[in-house]
């Protein structure tokens, strides 16, 4: 089964997950300035992304260039991908494809840990998301 089949309420489920809500999780971290370079593909980009119907094209024309930003800034120390197959533990259904994956490695031919995946809002609803991020979150985690 896809990340993307997957409801909050299975991932729960299938993987004895608990919600803790209202906590943050990640640390605060100070602000970067994005480079020109990100600033005028960005200005450039949105007003399309926006306009156009295909959430693909979207998240291409605005997470694709923070990521790669993101590698820029580290010097090229990380690999981006996009739309990459990702298959963990087919017995678990942790299947699929994801919508954006960042290695620690890098390698941009294959995938090595330790990877963090990021996960796109569909059609402006989070909700129906979750299932699916906590789903290949879990998969990052057995894989790393």
């Amino acid at each position: 089964m896809p990340y993307s089949k997957f409801t909050l309420q299975k991932a729960v489920e299938d993987f004895q997950l608990t919600i803790v809500e209202g906590s943050r999780f990640l640390p605060e971290i100070p602000s970067i300035t994005p480079t020109p370079l990100l600033q005028d593909i960005l200005k450039e980009t949105i007003p399309w992304a926006i306009a156009v119907s295909s959430e693909k094209a979207r998240s291409e024309g605005i997470i694709n260039p923070v990521l790669l930003e993101v590698k820029r800034q580290l010097k090229g120390q990380i690999s981006v991908f996009s739309g990459e197959e990702f298959n963990v533990e087919p017995e678990a259904e942790l299947t699929g494809f994801v919508d954006f994956l960042i290695s620690r490695s890098p390698e941009q031919l294959f995938i090595k840990a330790p990877v963090v995946i990021l996960v796109e809002a569909k059609k402006e609803d989070l909700k129906p998301a979750l299932g699916q991020c906590l789903a290949e979150m879990v998969a990052a985690q057995r894989f790393n």
